[in-house]
């Protein structure tokens, strides 16, 4: 209950990413520690420190779970005293009563855009939600469930009992970050109309603002955000959205102001001098150079991008995972600065197979691409459109390279060429193929090979997984036919897990096999107590999140197979069949 009540309590604040003296109310100097994988740290290219562990599944679960016992309410956070504006004036700059969104129902897509639908929430406590939201560390290790939350999150949704919808909103928009979904966060915190902001969302919007390299968007908050949060960072915007609409002498005089007040470093107001230039009647060039500087932040990063500041490769190689999402999916980042980036962002679920696709080709035609980002996207083209089978099948192989172990991003890369190959018993590549088609979704594709893979191999234990038509019931023999590669005792307890999770096998050679494989499928904790709950309440959110809960490690050797076990059948028991089978493939292909 303290550490509810303590969390709670934060919740009005969340920890900023802006540089030293944008926040509120300047701090004495503390040691600081290298920040985990999630936007909350900047970089710090300091060999002294050493990354903060990740918590293993057990203490994610229980820390998470301990904290939800009793849910302490969440005050409605209140704003900074501000001088009074004048009614009249303000009236000028309000949306009229028919064009106001309602916080009863926030987020940017519906099912039509791919996410769930408006009830993925209903009858939950949002106060709940909020806490399981704020205490995740992504990005998570599996694409597919990264993929089904970011859907859950970016839902056109009906908020939750117990919480503001804009506070909600920010928990949101603060999660996808972490995710490194920058663009769907920024997409969430505007989703809320700008007089409905609260100090929670105005401290996440300028966070998502910045990590989509999209500093302009900070204009129609700047000033009452400034004055509501006394957050240095909208004084900066306000000097930059001066200057941005041509009043330059504005600007200039604001940001003098903010120089002398010493809000914060020279490094970071030249940044914001150089975005200035760029406005109508900027006349001032503004030299950049990193040289002393001793991490990146959110706001270094957000104006670097979007005056094309060339970030140095040192800083991105300290900062936490998700910066390589936001890099990835930056509309202002060169294609050939951001080739470095973009299969990691994949592997996360950030990027889609045609999205990926899409990038690399146009790299075909970009005269500053290298000569191997120009090999690869001609590799590509053959891959998809070679003049026969063996030419394309040579493509891809180039593609994934010589390693024994392909990356996943390029299994991604060229999973709709791996559709398009004609089906050949004992295929050398089978088993990379099948795993390549369902890394983009193509379960019916894959389900081809079913009888050209080798049994008890990777790829037929796959198939079975994911073949949307696979009968149940299939029995336990099943599961002892698979050897798999790797750790195979550990990949035979996944593919038990996933088969008697997605209901294949019957109750009987369930219990045998979870005894056999010593897979405690019927361990009880708090965490399976609350997934059977939303389960059995039929709250796909809370499922999902719990789902998410119970992969707080960083790469699928960490995920318990008993973990995995309650994670599909869960999914599947709300009706979230196809997410389930993909999931308990992926462990198949990555574990």
């Amino acid at each position: 209950m303290a550490g509810a009540a303590a969390l709670a309590a934060a919740q009005d604040r969340p920890e900023s990413l802006l540089p030293p003296g944008f926040g509120q109310s300047p701090a004495p100097p503390q040691p600081r520690a290298t920040p985990r994988a999630g936007p909350s740290g900047a970089a710090t290219p300091a060999p002294a420190t050493t990354p903060t562990p990740r918590p293993t599944p057990a203490d994610a679960v229980g820390a998470l779970i301990d904290s939800l016992a009793t849910p302490t309410p969440v005050a409605t956070p209140s704003a900074t005293p501000t001088p009074t504006i004048d009614p009249a004036t303000l009236a000028e700059y309000e949306l009229p009563a028919s064009a106001r969104r309602s916080l009863a129902v926030v987020g940017p897509a519906g099912p039509r855009e791919g996410a769930l639908g408006a009830d993925v929430f209903a009858g939950a406590d949002g106060r709940v939600a909020e806490v399981l939201m704020r205490r995740l560390s992504a990005p998570l290790p599996s694409r597919w469930m990264s993929i089904l939350l970011r859907r859950t999150l970016a839902a056109q949704m009906e908020t939750p009992r117990g919480v503001n919808g804009a506070d909600f909103a920010a928990e949101r928009a603060w999660l996808l970050l972490r995710m490194g979904e920058a663009q769907v966060a920024r997409a969430v915190v505007q989703s809320v109309d700008a007089g409905n902001y609260t100090p929670k969302l105005y401290q996440v919007a300028i966070n998502a603002l910045l990590a989509s390299s999209d500093p302009a968007g900070l204009c129609p908050l700047a000033d009452r955000g400034a004055a509501v949060t006394g957050l240095g960072g909208y004084r900066v915007a306000q000097a930059m959205c001066a200057a941005l609409v041509g009043d330059a002498s504005r600007g200039s005089t604001l940001l003098r102001q903010v120089r002398r007040q010493r809000i914060t470093d020279d490094f970071d107001l030249k940044l914001a001098e150089k975005l200035m230039g760029s406005g109508a009647n900027g006349r001032r060039a503004v030299t950049v150079e990193w040289a002393g500087i001793d991490r990146l932040t959110t706001w270094r990063f957000g104006l670097s991008t979007a005056t094309g500041v060339t970030i140095p490769e040192d800083y991105i190689s300290y900062v936490g995972p998700q910066v390589r999402g936001w890099l990835a999916t930056s509309p202002t980042v060169a294609a050939t600065e951001r080739a470095a980036m973009v299969d990691q962002a994949a592997s996360f679920g950030v990027l889609s197979n045609v999205a990926l696709v899409d990038f690399y080709a146009g790299l075909a035609d970009n005269e500053q691409a290298s000569r191997a980002q120009s090999a690869v996207a001609n590799d590509l083209a053959n891959a998809y459109a070679g003049n026969d089978e063996d030419a394309r099948l040579a493509a891809i192989r180039s593609l994934w390279g010589d390693a024994a172990r392909t990356p996943y991003g390029r299994l991604i890369l060229t999973a709709r060429a791996a559709a398009r190959l004609p089906v050949v018993a004992d295929r050398a590549e089978a088993d990379r193929l099948v795993a390549s088609m369902l890394s983009a979704g193509l379960d019916r594709s894959a389900a081809r090979w079913g009888g050209a893979v080798k049994e008890g191999g990777d790829g037929w234990a796959m198939i079975a997984l994911a073949d949307p038509d696979h009968q149940s019931g299939v029995g336990y023999d099943m599961i002892t036919s698979y050897a798999g590669s790797g750790d195979a005792k550990f990949k035979q307890q996944l593919f038990f897990a996933g088969m008697a999770g997605l209901g294949r096998l019957s109750r009987a050679d369930t219990e045998r096999g979870a005894e056999a494989l010593d897979v405690r499928i019927g361990q009880r904790n708090a965490w399976t107590e609350a997934m059977d709950e939303a389960v059995a309440d039929g709250r796909t959110g809370m499922v999902v999140l719990l789902c998410a809960v119970g992969m707080q490690t960083g790469n699928w050797r960490g995920v318990p197979p008993q973990a995995l076990y309650r994670m599909v059948e869960a999914l599947r028991s709300v009706g979230l069949d196809a997410e389930a089978r993909m999931i308990a493939a992926e462990a198949i292909a990555r574990a």
